[in-house]
């Protein structure tokens, strides 16, 4: 495999989880990672009641974070990753046709995975270009790619939007990571200070195994954002995804 990357910065960026909400608590939580239990939903007081009773807690916390990173900006494409997405409507929705119950269009239409975005757009008003993505555990460096994809057609800035939570019944024992429930948010352009690249090479050793004790690669990655580190590494299978950063 050869190796091939990108490089981009960030103008803005957010993040919230249960219990850990502010600027200082992920200062905190950046010196002194801990894992993130279930809690309250965020307030997603941005958003007209109407909508926000439609979201989720995992698209309230997409939400949340997209509406503090974006602020007053418009026509901004965005990019909405999650590895799982709302899974727990879509076991909601299986269990009522194993019933034989009539399944509602509403629930239908909040468990595909662009929901969350279609909510955002509607609430804003807002048509610019949005996409929703899945892609493995390497879900978080598609997104990179997609985005700055979007940033080399044109677009000034791109908003990628990463959020994922565990694992409900009957699908929590097929975990390949100690999932934890978190959303995140960066505003991104093209390179300038404090510039991170992402490349993509082969893995040493080819298969490299899942850690089932291992922290979700999308709290990994913002960790190496928030941390300053110089890099990070996330090999997934075969692939050897690095993180690294100028300055």
């Amino acid at each position: 495999m050869h190796p091939i990357g990108l490089t981009f910065s960030i103008a803005a960026h957010s993040a919230w989880a249960p219990g850990i909400n502010t600027p200082q608590e992920w200062d905190r939580w950046t010196q002194t990672p801990c894992r993130i239990g279930e809690g309250p939903d965020p307030a997603l007081r941005a958003m007209p009641a109407m909508l926000r009773r439609r979201a989720g807690a995992l698209g309230k916390m997409a939400l949340e974070v997209a509406y503090d990173c974006l602020g007053e900006r418009r026509d901004v494409p965005t990019v909405f990753v999650s590895r799982h997405g709302e899974v727990a409507r879509a076991i909601g929705l299986l269990g009522e046709l194993a019933r034989g119950e009539a399944l509602s269009p509403t629930a239908f239409g909040l468990a595909v995975h662009n929901a969350s975005a279609g909510l955002f757009s509607i609430a804003r008003a807002d048509r610019a270009n949005h996409i929703a993505l899945a892609a493995g555990q390497a879900t978080i460096e598609h997104g990179v790619i997609e985005a700055c994809g979007l940033l080399a057609d044109g677009a000034p800035m791109v908003l990628l939007i990463a959020c994922d939570a565990p694992l409900p019944q009957p699908l929590a024992p097929f975990q390949d990571c100690d999932e934890q429930p978190y959303a995140w948010a960066w505003l991104m352009t093209a390179p300038a200070d404090d510039a991170i690249s992402l490349t993509l090479g082969a893995a040493d050793d080819g298969t490299a195994a899942p850690d089932p004790a291992a922290r979700p690669a999308g709290l990994a990655v913002l960790h190496f954002q928030r941390s300053g580190a110089r890099r990070f590494e996330h090999v997934c299978g075969s692939q050897r995804w690095t993180w690294s950063r100028d300055a």
